[in-house]
Parts: structure tokens; C-alpha cells; sequence
């Protein structure tokens, strides 16, 4: 099993609560597939705690360790996002968002123990729920003739891609997801029925 044909992510969300000298920490752990989808539950898990404090977060997106975002939202740098971010990696997932929604309780817990909190908070959220593995995937734009059609839908079944949008027309295209270790195989197939053409999206 390749380490870049696979992933690893939450299978569900979770929330769980830790609490320090009176203030309250939720951590609510989502699988996102994209920024976009972050941007989403950031929103409603404010408009969910108007009174809180803060909002902190972290998220990791994709394979390759570049597409991730931390937040301290008004704690002292370093005491939120990057504890959030160190628990989601240490349990090596990736399409996983974290946000921390904290309630002061009055009493300063000092840096020491705003990056407990946090780790700890994230720890017990990610422990929650299964882990899946999942195969990473790569999207196609399938172009062919009407009259291909039905060559074509058997290898799109045959590789078990999933079509996402499709137009059908005299001269047809087809966007379909495969997973990545089948890549190779399935391009080759269709490129194999004439005046079929297929690149990356």
C-alpha cells in the first residue's frame, strides 16, 4: 500500500470539552475536503457561540504538507492553532479541520496552560471517532463521441469512477474522479477506444 495512494482522515465529526480553572474549551473535529468547506463551520460555530471568546483553529488539506491554517484568534501567538495543528498531525490525518471555541472563566492560565488546553481539548475530540483510510483520488475530463458512449460507461464502472458532471450531447464530456493507484490503467482503456481523449482536471 503506497503512502501516496492513500489517506487518512475523520470518518465522522466529533466535539469534546476540557476545562481549566473555569474556562471552557470545545473542540468540534470536522473531515473537510476543501478551504471552502472550513469557512462554512468557522461561520456556524460562531453564530452557535456568540459569547465566546475565542475561536481558534487549525486545518490540514491534501497530501503534500503545504495546504494548512492555524489561528490563535486573539490568544498569545502560539498557544492555539499550533497545538491544534500538532494533534491532527500526530494522528496523521489530513482533511481535517479542528476549531476550539474557549469561554473565559476569569482566571489567566498563562501560556503553559493555553497550549494544554488546546492540545488536549483536540486530543479528546480526534479520539472520539474511527479514523478511515481513504484512496486518494485523481479528476478526469473524459471527451468521446455520442456513439462511444457505452464503451465508455463500462470502463467508468468497470474502475468504480465516480462521474461528477457529465454533458451528452452529439460530442459528450464526462468528469469523473478514479482512485489515484488506478490511474495509469483506466487512461490507457479508454484512450484505446478511438477519438477518445482524456486529461487531468
Amino acid at each position: 500500500m503506497s503512502e501516496n495512494e492513500y489517506y487518512s482522515t475523520l470518518s465522522q465529526q466529533s466535539v469534546a470539552e476540557f476545562k481549566d480553572r473555569g474556562s471552557r474549551f470545545l473542540a468540534y473535529a470536522y473531515p473537510i475536503q476543501s478551504a471552502a468547506g472550513f469557512k462554512d463551520k468557522l461561520a456556524l460555530l460562531k453564530k452557535e457561540h456568540p459569547k465566546a471568546v475565542h475561536h481558534c483553529f487549525a486545518y490540514r488539506l491534501g497530501l503534500d504538507g503545504t495546504d494548512f491554517r492555524v489561528s490563535d484568534d486573539g490568544e498569545p501567538s502560539g498557544t492555539a492553532g499550533r497545538p491544534i495543528l500538532g494533534q491532527i498531525d500526530s494522528k496523521g490525518l489530513t482533511n481535517v479541520l479542528v476549531v476550539v471555541v474557549r469561554y473565559f472563566g476569569g482566571t489567566l492560565l498563562g501560556v503553559p496552560g493555553l497550549i494544554n488546553a488546546y492540545k488536549t481539548a483536540t486530543a479528546m475530540s480526534l479520539q472520539l471517532v474511527p479514523v478511515v483510510t481513504k484512496p486518494v483520488t485523481v479528476k478526469l475530463l473524459v471527451t468521446f463521441d455520442y456513439t462511444q458512449m457505452n464503451e465508455v460507461m463500462r470502463w467508468v464502472k468497470a474502475f468504480n469512477c465516480e462521474i461528477i458532471e457529465q454533458e451528452m450531447q452529439l460530442f459528450c464530456s464526462m468528469k469523473i474522479e478514479t482512485p489515484k493507484k488506478r490511474l495509469d490503467e483506466l487512461t490507457q482503456m479508454l484512450l484505446h477506444i478511438r477519438g477518445v481523449e482524456v486529461k487531468k482536471c
